[in-house]
């Protein structure tokens, strides 16, 4: 089966639908009430799941995709397809470790300050990845410079190029609204444990 450019645009489509299928969602998961720690851990819990789901869902997609798209389509797509298949497996991977690392969280917290120190480390990862994610891009946009080469694959870069872009772009996206979930849960419970009949305790960043 041959990949025209109109099979493209429509995986650009796919690929802002799903984004803002994901912003969505975890906005209405962000509007989870918690004011106690019980309440706070549940919403942290809820956040984490909901993103793992997501980026299993998006990960289970790429994969069969992917691998239909392999065998099936003709040039550059054809690499396209390839790549998306390798990173799906990956992403489906670390959504169903992440998932599983969600459920039994409830036994390693121990109280509101623990939950508070285990979400703002979640959120410097998340934004580790979130530059990750850019260079990414970064290497998709080699990939495609140097597939000008008349020395080179051209097709195989540029394939590799556009699946590692979308991939990119979409972690970019993920990253950073779970990244902002996180960080206005964390908020949540500073308020929580600075208000009077709260914790009162003096947390330092």
């Amino acid at each position: 089966m041959f990949y025209t450019p109109v099979h493209m645009g429509m995986n650009t489509k796919i690929f802002l639908i799903t984004c803002i299928v994901l912003v969505m969602t975890m906005m209405v998961t962000a509007q989870t009430d918690g004011h106690e720690f019980s309440g706070f851990l549940q919403q942290h819990i809820n956040h984490q799941k909901t993103g793992m789901i997501i980026l299993w869902s998006w990960g289970l997609g790429n994969a069969l995709t992917g691998g239909i798209g392999g065998l099936t389509a003709n040039g550059e797509n054809k690499y396209f397809h390839q790549m998306n298949l390798g990173w799906g497996l990956v992403n489906a991977a670390i959504a169903g470790f992440g998932y599983y690392s969600a459920a039994r969280m409830g036994s390693d917290i121990s109280g509101t300050v623990d939950l508070l120190q285990t979400n703002q480390s979640l959120q410097k990862t998340l934004l580790v990845n979130a530059g990750l994610d850019v260079a990414y891009m970064m290497g998709g946009l080699y990939l495609m410079e140097r597939s000008r080469r008349p020395d080179v694959n051209q097709e195989r870069l540029k394939g590799f190029g556009k699946s590692i872009i979308m991939q990119g772009a979409f972690l970019l996206v993920f990253d950073g609204v779970m990244a902002w979930n996180f960080n206005r849960n964390g908020k949540e419970m500073i308020e929580f444990i600075a208000a009077p009949g709260g914790l009162g305790l003096s947390i330092t960043f």
